[in-house]
């Protein structure tokens, strides 16, 4: 019986237990992570108009688990022992055959200031703050942005920053308070949302300047004050801060010995595997992966890595040579909370269509589609 051990409980570490599970029926597998749940983090851009709440986001895992015949060990990984073979947590050491690290990223919070700003995709809590001080604004404006990480290209996630410009957009009109509260969207790029691809900044861009928001582009970000943005190109006042910094490690994979990139992150190859490590794997936002300089960090993303590291390992497990190589697609809705854009990206192709109806409903679709398997 393989011994096989996730950390984490978010897309890509349920996608690669399920994998592992349809794959083979004998595994013992065991997820650590604080909860059993997951959070459905790509509908947080529905919460500040109350489209969701946070009970419609929280999926307990119990019966997924179950059902599943998955351990579930409640702790947070703080180290690793013996080659990757021991996972030590805060609650005690576990041992395994196989380790998938799927525990996410870290965002980077060296900006000046950077308290004073609101971090939307650190979770629920931080999208019922902005819920809570858009109801309290009476007029004023609101700054979004976001920057990267400037050792590594692909540790960013921009998009939720667009979701959120546009749809607040939308619920300051549909409340009547649009005229008194303005919108500005800054970034140090003059091309913001480039890994989207041309056609989709352009689109983004045009939808900017149709929805009367106003931008700051292609300035460095010095930092923030509570009531003000400040950049190598000037400052302007904000009275509500928005921002997506870039992504790096977790701080516990200082505890170890895995391979890092240029800007923190776990080094892996196509196939999912950390490089000079045995039987270890990294998917989603902990790894550093081979691929275009767009490639996202994004659920859609860390779904195929999941995957793809599930029958990897297997095939290691039982003596083959993992060939199993995780397929590069950016795939998402930009959504606008009455109707979306979908954008699609290959390493062949890209495709950006005009913001419609029909894609805000998809999107919804999605949500209700996806949480089915854990529900």
């Amino acid at each position: 019986m393989k011994r096989i051990t996730i950390i984490g409980t978010g897309f890509a570490a349920l996608s690669a237990a399920r994998k592992l599970r349809q794959l083979d029926a004998t595994a013992e597998i065991t997820i650590i992570a604080p909860k059993p749940e997951l959070i459905f983090l790509p509908s947080l851009i529905w919460i500040p108009s109350e489209k969701r709440r946070s009970e419609d986001l929280i999926v307990p895992l119990e019966r997924f688990f179950s059902d599943n015949r998955i351990h579930f060990v409640a702790g947070e990984a703080t180290g690793l022992e013996n080659g990757g073979r021991t996972v030590v947590t805060t609650t005690s050491k576990l041992e395994n055959d196989g380790l998938i690290i799927a525990c996410g990223g870290r965002f980077i919070k060296k900006l000046p200031g950077i308290d004073h700003a609101i971090l939307p995709c650190e979770g629920i809590s931080a999208a019922e703050k902005i819920r809570d001080r858009v109801a309290a604004l009476k007029q004023g404006n609101i700054a979004l942005g976001f920057s990267g990480n400037p050792n590594e290209p692909t540790a960013m996630r921009g998009g939720p920053i667009f979701e959120f410009l546009f749809g607040l957009d939308t619920q300051l009109r549909l409340e009547g308070r649009r005229e008194q509260i303005d919108l500005t969207f800054f970034n140090p790029m003059l091309n913001p949302g480039n890994r989207l691809g041309a056609r989709a900044v352009k689109r983004l861009l045009a939808e900017m300047e149709r929805r009367g928001i106003k931008n700051h582009l292609g300035h460095k970000l010095f930092g923030f004050e509570v009531d003000r943005v400040k950049t190598e190109g000037g400052e302007f006042a904000a009275d509500l801060i928005i921002f997506m910094p870039g992504l790096t490690g977790n701080a516990w994979f200082d505890n170890t010995s895995l391979p890092r990139s240029p800007g923190g992150l776990i080094k892996a190859d196509a196939q999912c595997r950390v490089e000079g490590n045995a039987a270890v794997y990294v998917v989603g936002d902990s790894g550093s992966f081979p691929g275009p300089d767009w490639m996202p960090k994004q659920a859609h993303m860390a779904d195929l890595q999941g995957e793809a590291a599930a029958e990897n390992l297997l095939a290691e497990l039982d003596g083959k040579i993992p060939g199993k190589a995780f397929k590069v697609e950016l795939l998402c809705i930009v959504d606008s909370l009455d109707a979306g854009m979908l954008v699609r990206r290959t390493p062949d192709s890209e495709m950006a269509l005009p913001p419609i109806g029909l894609m805000h409903s998809a999107k919804a679709f999605f949500e209700s589609w996806y949480l089915r398997k854990y529900r």
